[in-house]
């Protein structure tokens, strides 16, 4: 069963229509009519909260909708891999050098030309959409600032929901626009970036935003710098039964050991010495 047939489905058994769901999920009828209808794909569910209302409207369990959605999202992308992306079209183009400092605006400039749709134009038009599309997710429900959405752009609570929900579910290579003008445009003030060390910064609305300034930039490090091992490591080293005999260099071995976002026990550092002395783990030099 796809998104659209279940929730078709319970509909039908508890007796609500289209424009009651829209209500609960606090969208325009119109939009719900487009997912039904598969006019509309159904929205990335980590950009969106309209999954969790469904579901508790339509007495469905937590993350059953957001999980059908994700399936034919799957489905969509793998019949988009083969297609060439194409070049951001003129207007965001526009809107990315307009915004961009005067002082550095003509040598980015010329690499836009020089290529198009290249790494640095990429990175930029990338860095600036996820930044406004943080900030629109973060300020959904956000009273203050969806009054003023609403105001300048002259729609409902409703209809400015279901933008910022098509908002947040863009790309890089869809970027309409009414994305432009609606977001992209009123929240950003300018960007600037360091040609020789890629650093870019971006400054936000100070109106629309709280904390306006960010920056972002890729730091060469020391690939042998010592990484914090977590917990199991403190815990073997507190435990004598296990670290007793455990020399220095041993122990600045085990500091440098990474995980991959998992979290070690102390038994896995003790294993880890023993393998560290077992001649046959090692060739020789």
């Amino acid at each position: 069963m796809n998104f659209s047939t279940l929730v078709r489905s319970r509909l039908t058994t508890l007796g609500h229509g289209q424009k009651d769901l829209a209500r609960a999920v606090q969208v325009t009828e119109s939009y719900v009519s487009q997912l039904l209808t598969r006019r509309k794909p159904p929205p990335r569910r980590d950009r969106t909260d309209i999954y969790a209302r469904m579901e508790s409207f339509l007495g469905l369990a937590a993350g059953e909708l957001g999980r059908l959605a994700e399936v034919e999202r799957t489905d969509a992308i793998r019949r988009r891999l083969g297609q060439v992306p194409e070049p951001l079209f003129r207007e965001f183009r526009q809107l990315v050098l307009r915004k961009c400092r005067p002082e550095t605006r003509d040598a980015v400039s010329a690499v836009f030309e020089a290529q198009p749709f290249g790494t640095l134009e990429r990175l930029v038009a990338q860095t600036l959409l996820e930044v406004v599309q943080r900030v629109a997710r973060q300020q959904l429900d956000g009273a203050k600032w969806m009054r003023l959405a609403e105001r300048l752009g002259g729609r409902s609570h409703e209809e400015m929901r279901v933008t910022v929900l098509e908002f947040l579910d863009t790309d890089v290579f869809q970027v309409s626009n009414e994305n432009c003008v609606a977001f992209i445009d009123p929240l950003v003030d300018w960007w600037d970036v360091d040609l020789d060390n890629l650093r870019l910064d971006v400054k936000l609305n100070g109106e629309l935003v709280d904390n306006p300034d960010r920056t972002f930039g890729f730091d060469e490090r020391d690939a042998t710098a010592e990484v914090d091992p977590g917990r199991g490591l403190a815990e073997f080293l507190a435990d004598p039964r296990l670290c007793s005999d455990a020399t220095e260099d041993e122990i600045g071995i085990l500091r440098k050991h990474r995980f991959g976002g998992r979290r070690p026990t102390k038994l896995y550092f003790y294993r880890a010495v023993q393998n560290l002395r077992d001649s046959l783990h090692f060739e020789d030099a």
